[in-house]
């Protein structure tokens, strides 16, 4: 019998089942930051908006999915703030969306705002609603999910997550390139 603690078989079984649990770790980890989800991208549309003024929605088809472009006003912008502590992910922390869209406007530039026109709870698309005031939003009328004029999802309805945000590139002061950064 071995009475030394230090190479008893118990202690190299500690020592093995430790290192397999880092290794096991790390693989997770690696495979995680791998597989997460990533905005849609590809097959890349250029859209002008020279022509859509202020606080008009133009709607587009991309991969066969609904594509909004909203050139919202300066005062739709700022107001973007009044309504945070009542949606689920203000911050977009959480969202689908491309790192340099990761900001209060969810936009590469905070007048003109790109995502897919599709509600996260079942697919239906939401149509864009002008309340009294600078405050808009979108509405899913299947399931009344609302989303902000950034996207954002309301915690009143039972859409889990914001409005995806393509990756895209804005190409001079009035195109937008979707699908490519």
């Amino acid at each position: 019998m071995n009475d030394d603690p230090i190479r008893s078989p118990q202690s190299g079984r500690r020592k093995m089942l430790a290192s397999l649990c880092v290794v096991g770790a790390s693989v997770g980890v690696a495979r995680y930051l791998g597989e997460r989800p990533q905005p849609p991208s590809g097959s890349p549309v250029a859209a002008d908006f020279s022509d859509l003024p202020p606080g008009k929605l133009r709607v587009l088809d991309w991969q066969g999915r609904t594509l909004w472009i909203l050139r919202r006003t300066a005062e739709e912008v700022s107001a973007l703030a009044d309504q945070e502590n009542e949606l689920i992910d203000p911050h977009g922390e959480h969202s689908l969306q491309p790192e340099n869209c990761r900001n209060r406007h969810r936009s590469l530039h905070p007048d003109v705002f790109v995502a897919i026109g599709q509600c996260t709870h079942q697919g239906c698309t939401p149509q864009l609603r002008r309340g009294s005031g600078v405050r808009g939003e979108f509405l899913c009328p299947c399931h009344a999910s609302k989303f902000d004029l950034a996207g954002r999802v309301f915690r009143s309805g039972p859409a889990p997550a914001n409005l995806v945000i393509p990756v895209y590139r804005l190409d001079g002061d009035h195109r937008v390139v979707v699908g490519e950064a």
